[in-house]
């Protein structure tokens, strides 16, 4: 999954979003902080779609999934689906196209949702940039963009400002690339990117203030860096283990920090926490619950209390593990438990 896939409702439940073969499956909170729905249920309907969805999520609270189907023998298309709320089912699959007009996968999508509340799919392009097809201001889909970006590599990432304007981030040799709206609706520009040693497949952006995102990612030494635009990247610490890191901003002592989150090497959960953009102040690994199979992935969020909740999710084994901060000083967190 590409994304956040444990997402807080506008009604304040959690839900967690779960590949499951040809299937996204979707499990939400009976209440919240309670229990879960037994059964989950089935995004998109019975369409069948390929492993790598990604999700975005509106501050209207809605989640946008998109995803490849197989259509005939060696091609595949890009489709669409919007999750308004936690137990209701997600809504049928709609087919939005190639970024090449016909053939088959190009790269794994990602999906922001901007200040309005409309859909951005980005995915690579046979060309080796990026393609575009998002929900217009009057409803419906506009046709594919292509923003250019020669040499993309591994997962995008892809987030919305507080500003409500979308910003995509992309790795290539060298270096990270970067589109950003300059208004409500308006098509995504190329804007300053950086050069640095990135290791594909590791970028994850948050919103940190009203003027900027941060883009973390891991270089080629292994370390997880932090990057906003206008600055030069700065080393945060060592990565605790593959992939990208998940981050939410929360409020720990009444300081706003940055929460981070990732599978480390021995395979637990490593957990860290700093102030918001001041990487100077430093940050460390803490590792939390039981060892987890190598293709285990880590999300966290902000319950309806807005404390930190963090989610494991193992395909292998189809297992789901879920902790939440204790009400006791700094980042305690409760037992992990199965759901």
């Amino acid at each position: 999954m590409n994304g956040d896939w444990l997402l807080r409702g506008r009604d304040g439940r959690l839900t967690v979003y779960l590949p499951s073969g040809d299937a996204v499956l979707c499990r939400a909170e009976r209440g919240p902080t309670g229990s879960w729905e037994d059964t989950p249920r089935t995004v998109g309907g019975s369409q069948k779609v390929h492993p790598g969805a990604a999700v975005g999520q509106g501050a209207d609270g809605y989640a946008h999934l998109a995803a490849w189907r197989p259509t005939v023998p060696g091609e595949s298309g890009l489709v669409h689906s919007t999750h308004f709320r936690p137990g209701l089912a997600p809504l049928d699959w709609v087919p939005i196209g190639h970024p090449d007009q016909k053939g088959d996968r190009t790269g794994p999508p990602a999906v922001a949702v901007d200040g309005a509340g409309r859909g951005y799919v980005f995915v690579r392009n046979k060309g080796g940039g990026v393609s575009l097809r998002n929900q217009k201001v009057k409803g419906g889909w506009g046709g594919w963009l292509d923003l250019g970006g020669p040499e993309v590599e591994g997962e995008l990432a892809a987030v919305t400002g507080e500003s409500g304007f979308v910003e995509l981030y992309a790795c290539v040799p060298g270096g990270i690339l970067r589109w950003r709206q300059e208004g409500d609706g308006k098509k995504p520009v190329r804007a300053e990117g950086v050069d640095a040693p990135v290791r594909p497949g590791t970028l994850r952006a948050l919103a940190t203030s009203v003027e900027h995102t941060t883009l973390f990612f891991t270089d080629l030494s292994g370390d997880l860096c932090a990057w906003r635009p206008g600055e030069k990247p700065v080393t945060l610490l060592a990565s605790a283990g593959p992939g990208p890191v998940s981050a939410v901003r929360c409020v720990i002592e009444g300081h706003d920090c940055t929460v981070l989150a990732q599978r480390s090497a021995s395979g637990r959960v490593a957990f860290a926490a700093y102030p918001t953009e001041q990487e100077s102040a430093g940050a460390w690994w803490t590792e939390s619950g039981p060892p987890l199979p190598a293709d285990a992935m880590v999300s966290v969020a902000l319950d309806e209390h807005d404390e930190v909740v963090a989610a494991s999710l193992s395909p292998s084994a189809g297992t789901v593990l879920l902790t939440r901060r204790k009400d006791e000083p700094g980042l305690a967190l409760e037992a992990w438990r199965e759901i």
